[in-house]
């Protein structure tokens, strides 16, 4: 997706977030600003407690922030009902946890997970059966369509994974430590099936990572340290963000 404004797709401007437990307050965000161009790839690098997994759950409508702007696209999520939220999570959203058995329902082949949450969406058998096919394949997994989850390697379920969080064509792509649980060789491979369906299907994808070798894989990564965006590293001397001409000939 292109965006010929150049109007960020993610906008974020003095974003605070605080939980209250008792009498304690606990910030967990503290004015982070972030602009994200439609079709970005982005990976948001932080230690634990730096904030960024919050701020995930905030991008996915899963948390409210307490003060401060968000905007995704049209949304505004600072004023987003429960009932819009939970539209926004089904139809523009798309989510990969860490824990790989999250995101699959056991007892289902992978064909059926991938399907499942177009069934959600109301979609007609015939477009959910190709649409699943098609997302299977993106993944290099036209050969595990009837394959259940314990029948599957950790690397290939968190393909079926991604693949699921594509299934209702989203415009943003949310991961929280996708390779956590992975070998560094097939953490590779995973970052490298999210690049290509970026590339495929035009999709803005952030993840969340503790790990900073994944600037290697990324056009931009944010370093995140007490609840503020501190950071910017570009991996590619040419780079620039989709809708904006490059000054490099």
């Amino acid at each position: 997706m292109t965006n010929q404004n150049n109007v960020p797709y993610i906008s974020c401007l003095d974003l605070f977030k605080i939980y209250k437990a008792q009498d304690l307050e606990v910030v967990a965000l503290r004015g982070l600003d972030l602009e994200v161009m439609a079709g970005e790839m982005v990976a948001i690098v932080g230690a634990s407690g730096s904030g960024k997994s919050t701020f995930l759950n905030i991008l996915a409508g899963y948390d409210k922030p307490s003060a401060g702007e968000i905007r995704v696209g049209e949304r505004n999520l600072l004023h987003i009902t429960a009932k819009e939220a939970e539209d926004y999570r089904l139809r523009n959203v798309g989510f990969v946890w860490q824990q790989t058995a999250r995101n699959l329902v056991p007892y289902l082949t992978a064909l059926e997970n991938v399907e499942l949450p177009m069934i959600l969406a109301g979609r007609k058998a015939k477009y959910r059966i190709e649409r699943s096919k098609e997302l299977l394949e993106a993944v290099g997994l036209s050969h595990r369509l009837n394959h259940k989850p314990n029948q599957l390697s950790g690397g290939e379920q968190q393909r079926v994974a991604i693949a699921i969080a594509l299934s209702n064509e989203p415009e943003l792509l949310l991961a929280d430590e996708p390779t956590g649980e992975l070998d560094s060789e097939t953490a590779n491979e995973i970052l490298d099936i999210f690049k290509s369906l970026r590339d495929t299907y035009q999709t803005t994808i952030i993840i969340v990572t503790h790990d900073e070798a994944v600037a290697t894989r990324v056009d931009r990564v944010v370093i995140v340290r007490d609840g503020r965006a501190s950071a910017e590293i570009v991996s590619l001397p040419d780079f620039r963000r989709p809708g904006v001409e490059s000054n490099n000939k």
